[in-house]
């Protein structure tokens, strides 16, 4: 039976399950056969898990034949997720697979437990793929600081797909998937769905728990999904989402149907919607014009499908770079300070003593991104400099949390690029750490703040898919999804890219 997976959706799956127009394991075989025939070329999986797939596609299978032996309504009782092909970000636990994390020091590490966020998704009837190529650590914007290699853009095998979730990212984009995960801890959701043509969604700080997802930044970190349409994010969300014993961060604010929302909010419309336009972050240096351009039009929409636009300025949002270069990797040097050789990772073979075994395990181990981010995170926490860089930063993030806050009493929604550029080549940037950080300079703000916010494709330049990024204030994913939801019916953009069809 063929099966073209790039229309595929959570929707269109749930219904062809319940009208016998195929199986789980045939949708399952089928995500499988792509990703044998483009992953050569893609490299978005770092291990693909056959086994663990069509298992479970036919458990999927075996509960569609229980509900019908009982006379039950399978569109009503099938699982939300049921018969999903889905792929996870390698800093994602799963029971029975590798977590590499894309780097050495964990190359021979396997999970012994599962991911709170993964085993929910799998919990919902989502099929497990295997465990997606990042960058490593999560440390970069790219995908070009894998230990593994650098994952390819399906729109330019020559371009990068952005990071450090790139290869959740490709997965989706390039129809091996319908769902992926990724982990954003200063837009490294966002800004790969943005260079890949992807909805791509980081949810509110808190919203989902981060219980088995290997650290990078603990205040930062936040677990979302990559679809190809804003619906399949929504129900991603409502499965994965919800408060967690195993993780004292996660929230107990009631869950809502995120994809009921997405359903009211094309028929209720804009009405009403108070959409603010960040004017400070439009006008940086820096910002290719076109994506400027396509990003005052999206405002420009939202206006003829009657919402209340306005503009807003954050101006202490130009120094939230600054600040996430400093709290960003001193929680990394503290997240990372366990992979020793000892404790945990890769142990040299040859040492002359407990310090010299350190040194080698992480000389070996680590790539050069991880290195530069885990000295940098020592060096602003070490004494005598904590108060002039750690302590400072942390002030500027309170300022940072405060405009939001202030800017969210007039507006319901803001509107920025997500990226500044579309994809660039690989190799490009990857010899200036500088350059390549100014990727995620509209997406950090966010982090930092820990609002929900979402990228959105909005159109090409050179080419090339580009995306508008949507910010809702703590706990609005409701609103934020509704409102990209119908930016995504009047925007029209096919998200396949030629590759994939």
């Amino acid at each position: 039976m063929s099966i073209d997976l790039s229309k595929l959706s959570v929707r269109t799956i749930r219904d062809g399950l319940a009208s016998k127009t195929w199986s789980a394991r045939e949708i399952t075989q089928a995500s499988l056969d792509r990703i044998a025939a483009t992953d050569e070329s893609l490299h978005a999986f770092n291990q693909v898990t056959p086994e663990l797939a069509l298992a479970a596609a036919d458990a999927v299978d075996a509960r569609v034949a229980e509900i019908e032996a009982a006379g039950g309504d399978l569109a009503a009782e099938l699982p939300p997720l049921a018969g999903v092909p889905t792929a996870f970000k390698d800093n994602m636990n799963l029971r029975g697979t590798r977590t590499t994390c894309s780097s050495k020091i964990l190359s021979n590490y396997e999970s012994v437990y599962d991911c709170t966020a993964v085993r929910r998704m799998l919990d919902a009837g989502a099929v497990p793929l295997g465990k997606c190529n990042m960058d490593e650590f999560a440390f970069g914007s790219s995908t070009e600081n894998s230990a593994t290699g650098p994952s390819h853009n399906p729109w330019d095998l020559d371009r990068v797909p952005g990071g450090s979730s790139g290869g959740s990212a490709v997965a989706v984009s390039s129809a091996q998937a319908v769902l992926s995960l990724g982990s954003d801890t200063g837009g490294s959701i966002r800004q790969p769905g943005a260079l890949t043509g992807t909805v791509a969604l980081k949810p509110t700080y808190g919203r989902v728990s981060r219980y088995g997802c290997v650290a990078f930044g603990s205040s930062l970190d936040q677990i979302g999904p990559f679809a190809r349409n804003v619906e399949d994010a929504a129900h991603a969300l409502k499965a994965m989402s919800g408060q967690d014993p195993m993780d004292a961060t996660s929230m107990s604010n009631p869950v809502p149907d995120y994809a009921a929302a997405v359903r009211a909010a094309k028929v209720d419309g804009m009405k009403g919607l108070r959409v603010g336009i960040v004017r400070d972050m439009l006008d940086m240096d820096g910002l290719d014009g076109r994506i400027k351009r396509r990003t005052e039009e999206v405002v420009g929409i939202f206006a003829m499908l009657g919402a209340e636009v306005g503009e807003v300025d954050l101006p202490t949002s130009q120094h939230a770079l600054s600040a996430y270069y400093i709290i960003g990797p001193a929680e990394a040097s503290s997240n990372l300070a366990r992979f020793d050789g000892v404790r945990y990772g890769v142990r040299a073979t040859e040492a002359e003593d407990v310090m010299d075994l350190y040194l080698r395990s992480r000389a070996e181990g680590f790539g050069p991104e991880s290195i530069r981010r885990i000295m940098l995170g020592t060096y602003a926490l070490s004494a005598g400099y904590y108060d002039a860089y750690y302590g400072q930063a942390q002030r500027a993030r309170t300022l940072i949390i405060r405009e939001f806050a202030e800017a969210f009493e007039n507006y319901d929604i803001l509107v920025t690029p997500t990226s500044p550029e579309p994809a660039f080549k690989i190799g490009e940037k990857s010899a200036d750490p500088l350059t390549m950080y100014l990727n995620d300079i509209f997406t950090i703000p966010v982090n930092l703040a820990g609002n929900c916010a979402m990228n959105v494709p909005m159109g090409m330049v050179k080419g090339l898919p580009v995306g508008v990024q949507l910010i809702a204030n703590h706990f609005s994913e409701e609103t934020l999804l509704g409102a990209a939801a119908i930016l995504e019916t009047e925007i029209g953009f096919d998200t396949t890219p030629p590759r994939a069809q």
